[in-house]
C-alpha cells in the first residue's frame, strides 16, 4: 500500500505578492504597490503626514455634519470676541460674532479646493511642457525652456499677485493665477526625466517598431514621470495652501464672508495683541495641513523613487 502524497506547500499572500516570478501582470502591480507600501509605513513621520491629509479629508466630506455654528452668521451682541472654551464655542469667536471652529471646518474644503484644482491643472501642464522639450530637442527645447525660466524668474507669490490683480480678486481667479505660477518646477522635473529616458534601449525599439513621437511621449515617457511629478506635487501643496492664503491676506483670494484660512487671518490682525486667538487659529490650521503635506511628501520621495526601493 503506498503512503499518501505529502500536501503542496502553500504560498502565503506576502510571498505572492514578493514573488520574483510573477504569473500575470496584475499580480507584478500588486507586488510593486505592496513593496512601496511597506517602504512608505516604514517612514513613522510619512504615516503621520498621511493621517493629517486623511483627516482633512474626512473633516471637509462631513463639515456640515462637524461644524456646531452657521460659518458665515455671527452673534455681534452676545458673541463677539469670546475666547476659545467659552460656552459652546471651542476655538472662540471672531470680531463679527462666528464661530472660529465652524468657519475653520467649512474652510477646510477651500483649501482642499484650491490645493486640488491647482494641481489638476499645473501638473499636466509642465508634465507636457517638460516631454515634449526634452525628447524633441533643439529650437523646440530651447523655446519651451526660455519660457519656462521666465516664469522661473519671479517669486511665485509675486507673479500670482500680478494675475490675481489683472484678472481680478476672487477664490477663482486667485486658483488660476496659483495653477499658472505653479507648473514650471513640474516641466522642469519632467524634462530631466525625459532626457534620461529619450536614447535608451528600451525607446529605441519602440521608435524602431514604428510608433510616433507623439505616442512615444504619450505612452512611454509621460509614465516614467509620472512617479517623480507625484512627488513634487505633493510636496508643493504646502506652498499652494501658503500662496493661496497670502492672497486671501491680502484680500485677492477668497472674498469675505467665506472661511477662507488666510483671511481669517488677515480679519484677525487687528486683534492679536489682546484677542489671539482670532488669527492663532487659522495659523494653527495652515500650519499644520501644510507640514502634514510636506511629512506625506517625504515618504512618498522615499517609497517612489528607484533608487530607493532597489525596483
Amino acid at each position: 500500500m503506498t503512503a499518501p502524497a505529502s500536501p503542496l506547500p502553500t504560498m502565503s499572500r506576502r510571498d505572492w505578492l514578493l514573488s520574483d516570478r510573477p504569473q500575470s501582470r496584475m499580480q507584478a502591480r500588486l507586488g510593486r504597490a505592496y513593496v512601496t507600501w511597506r517602504q512608505f509605513t516604514a517612514n513613522r513621520l510619512a504615516v503621520v503626514g498621511l493621517l493629517i491629509i486623511v483627516a482633512l479629508l474626512f473633516i471637509a466630506a462631513f463639515a456640515d455634519i462637524i461644524a456646531t455654528h452657521n460659518p458665515v452668521v455671527g452673534d455681534l451682541r452676545n458673541a463677539r470676541l469670546l475666547p476659545p472654551g467659552t460656552g459652546e464655542f471651542l476655538l472662540g469667536t471672531d470680531d463679527q460674532g462666528r464661530d472660529i471652529f465652524s468657519r475653520l471646518i467649512y474652510g477646510s474644503r477651500l483649501t482642499l479646493l484650491v490645493v486640488v484644482l491647482v494641481a489638476v491643472i499645473s501638473a499636466p501642464i509642465g508634465l507636457i511642457v517638460g516631454t515634449v522639450s526634452g525628447y524633441a530637442g533643439g529650437w523646440v527645447d530651447a523655446t519651451l525652456m526660455r519660457i519656462t525660466d521666465i516664469f522661473l524668474a519671479f517669486p511665485k507669490l509675486v507673479l500670482a499677485l500680478a494675475f490675481v490683480a489683472a484678472l481680478g480678486p476672487g477664490i477663482q481667479n486667485a486658483i488660476i493665477a496659483i495653477a499658472i505660477t505653479s507648473w514650471p518646477p513640474y516641466a522642469r522635473i519632467a524634462r530631466a526625466e525625459t532626457l534620461t529616458v529619450r536614447r535608451s534601449d528600451y525607446i529605441s525599439a519602440v521608435r524602431l517598431m514604428g510608433a510616433s513621437p507623439l505616442r512615444i511621449i504619450v505612452r512611454h515617457v509621460m509614465p516614467l514621470c509620472i512617479s517623480s511629478l507625484i512627488v513634487r506635487v505633493t510636496l508643493d501643496m504646502a506652498g499652494i495652501i501658503l500662496t493661496a492664503a497670502g492672497l486671501g491676506f491680502l484680500g485677492l483670494g477668497a472674498q469675505p464672508p467665506l472661511p477662507e484660512w488666510g483671511a481669517m487671518i488677515a480679519s484677525g490682525r487687528r486683534f492679536i495683541l489682546d484677542q489671539w486667538w482670532v488669527a492663532a487659529m487659522p495659523g494653527i490650521a495652515i500650519l499644520i495641513v501644510s507640514l502634514g503635506f510636506n511629512l506625506l511628501g517625504d515618504g512618498l520621495r522615499d517609497a517612489l523613487d528607484p533608487k530607493e526601493s532597489g525596483q
